[in-house]
């Protein structure tokens, strides 16, 4: 691809100050970094990717409300962390986290630990405790 075709589809990239850095071929014959707004392609595979999981984190808040799992879990899928993910940023062994999955661990959990959950998925202690 040459350098005036990189593509500039704004659909993820509008208002923000995210590109995407691909490669093309210039006048010259040589490769270049260039900055693309996006790609229809790409685009169209985010869109699956966000619809998958959007769809497993409807099934995580279905499970919330029956009360057979904590709001942290719902967290950490929305935020593309699993267990091994979690624990790696966190601390926590893997263990700990699935029993922080269980709604009578999490809701006695200390403040502190929450905090540390929190932090790691960029939202507050009140926003892990309730779903958005």
């Amino acid at each position: 691809m040459k350098t005036e075709e990189v593509p500039q589809d704004l659909k993820y990239y509008k208002d923000t100050i995210f590109r995407d850095v691909t490669y093309a071929v210039d006048n010259e014959g040589r490769y270049r970094s260039c900055l693309s707004d996006g790609w229809e392609v790409k685009t169209d595979a985010l869109d699956l990717a966000w619809s998958d999981v959007n769809e497993q984190c409807e099934k995580i808040r279905q499970r919330i409300l029956r009360g057979e799992t904590s709001p942290l879990e719902f967290h950490a899928v929305k935020n593309l962390m699993n267990v091994k993910l979690l624990s790696a940023y966190t601390g926590f062994s893997k263990r700990t986290i699935r029993k922080h999955f269980r709604p009578e661990v999490f809701s006695s959990l200390s403040e502190d630990t929450l905090q540390i959950y929190a932090d790691v998925l960029r939202i507050t202690v009140d926003e892990l405790k309730r779903l958005n």
